[in-house]
């Protein structure tokens, strides 16, 4: 029997060998279901396996929580050390942070809860390394900032963006203005407040089909595409 990660790898090669046209696309949003909902399993499999992990389980504390996401040894621990004033390790070798460590940011009459994380590597959406901490604990805050290489900052911005969306966490984007009310019969109602160019009905019973939502109302105030993240 598979698990989480090798049903997730074999849909993302399901879903490249299938070529995008007309007839593919229900198909194709069904498999993008599916890889959402195993990656929602995969990180919170974590609650019932002990919590986010030693280390990593950090009370919030203040107005706001922001994570530092990027690569090791890009700068993260000087950074919290020169903000805060907590003092991180910091040293000419890679993942000198291990765990999670948070100081506190004094802006106004503002405390910003600032948190240094180990670096992530390729793959950390699929759990490599120490990835799956350090996503479950970005999922939770309410600002990420990238910390990036001066050298290498487009390309690392541009993986480290696929790795946090790879898990539906949206960067720079407004939540999407759509509701889903289960209700005990009826079926899956659909109602929308605005003409609809990109989704349409099949694929929002589709999708909550593929999540066992058999009785809702679902209620869509926006143009949004079918990428079940916006879902």
């Amino acid at each position: 029997k598979m698990g989480i990660q090798e049903r997730i790898k074999a849909i993302q090669e399901e879903m490249n060998r299938t070529q995008k046209n007309k007839a593919t696309e229900y198909h194709l949003g069904r498999l993008k279901a599916q890889l959402a909902k195993l990656r929602s399993q995969l990180y919170d499999s974590e609650k019932s396996t002990g919590g986010k992990g030693e280390g990593f389980d950090v009370p919030r504390f203040g107005n706001a929580r922001v994570a530092m996401v990027g690569f090791p040894s890009v700068g993260k621990s000087t950074l919290l050390t020169a903000l805060t004033k907590t003092y991180s390790l910091s040293a000419d070798y890679q993942f000198t942070t291990l765990t999670c460590i948070p100081g506190v940011l004094y802006f106004n009459d503002a405390k910003i809860q600032l948190l240094d994380m180990p670096g992530i590597i390729e793959g950390a959406s699929q759990g490599k390394g120490r990835g799956k901490q350090v996503i479950g604990v970005a999922r939770t805050s309410d600002m990420i900032m990238m910390v990036l290489d001066s050298e290498k900052g487009n390309e690392e911005r541009k993986k480290l963006t696929e790795e946090l969306e790879a898990v539906g966490i949206r960067l720079n984007k407004e939540k999407p203005q759509i509701t889903i009310s289960r209700r005990p019969t009826g079926g899956v109602q659909f109602n929308s407040t605005a003409k609809l160019t990109k989704l349409d009905a099949k694929m929002v019973y589709e999708i909550c089909k593929e999540y066992k939502i058999h009785n809702c109302e679902v209620i869509i105030r926006g143009d949004y595409d079918k990428g079940t993240e916006n879902i």
